[in-house]
C-alpha cells in the first residue's frame, strides 16, 4: 500500500463503476483495522502520525468509492475526464425542462404526501440516470458522455436535499 495509490488500488478493487458494496466495507474494515492509530499507540509519536494519516486516507477513499456520484465522479477524474462542474454547466435542454417542471411541482406541492410522491419520481430518475452512467463507464468507457451525466447528478442530488429540506420544514 502507498498513500499515492489510487482508490480501487488502495482497495484492491477494481477500477469499475459497478461495485460490489458488501466488498467495499470488508476492505475497509480491514484497512482500518492495520492502521488505527490505536495499534500504534506505543510505537511512538512518528508512528501514531503516520498511522492517523493512514486512516484519513483509507477514510477519505472509502466515501469516495461507496457513493456512486462521487465514485463516478473520481473515475472520469482518473480517466483523464475532469468534471469541472463550476465551469461546465451547459446541459440538454430536455434535463433543464426536467428540473424545471420538478421545481414547480415541489413549489406546488402542500404536504408531505405530494412531496414524498415527487421524491419517490425523482429518485427513480436518479436511479435510472446512475445506470446510465454505469454503462457509459464500465461498458463504454466514455468518459465524455460519463462527466456530463455525473453533472446532470449532481443537479438531481441538490434538488433531492431540496426536497428533504421541504419535508423537514413539513414535519416541524
Amino acid at each position: 500500500m502507498h498513500l499515492a495509490d489510487d482508490d480501487f488500488t488502495l482497495f484492491g478493487l477494481p477500477q469499475r463503476f459497478a461495485l460490489d458494496r458488501s466488498a467495499l466495507d470488508v476492505c475497509w474494515r480491514a484497512l482500518q483495522a492495520q492502521v488505527h492509530p490505536d495499534r500504534f499507540a506505543s510505537e511512538g509519536a512518528s508512528a501514531q502520525r503516520l498511522a492517523m494519516q493512514w486512516a484519513v486516507r483509507v477514510n477519505e477513499a472509502y466515501q469516495r468509492l461507496k457513493d456512486p456520484l462521487k465514485r463516478g465522479a473520481y473515475l472520469c477524474e482518473l480517466r483523464g475526464t475532469p468534471i469541472e462542474a463550476e465551469n461546465n454547466t451547459a446541459m440538454p435542454v430536455a434535463f433543464l425542462m426536467q428540473q424545471m417542471a420538478w421545481r414547480e411541482d415541489l413549489d406546488d406541492a402542500r404536504d408531505a404526501a405530494a412531496v414524498g410522491q415527487l421524491e419517490g419520481a425523482v429518485a427513480t430518475d436518479e436511479a435510472a440516470k446512475l445506470v446510465d452512467l454505469g454503462h457509459s463507464l464500465d461498458d463504454l468507457g466514455d468518459t465524455a458522455t460519463a462527466a456530463q451525466q455525473v453533472r446532470a447528478l449532481m443537479f438531481v442530488a441538490r434538488f433531492r436535499a431540496d426536497i428533504h429540506r421541504r419535508l423537514e420544514a413539513l414535519d416541524a
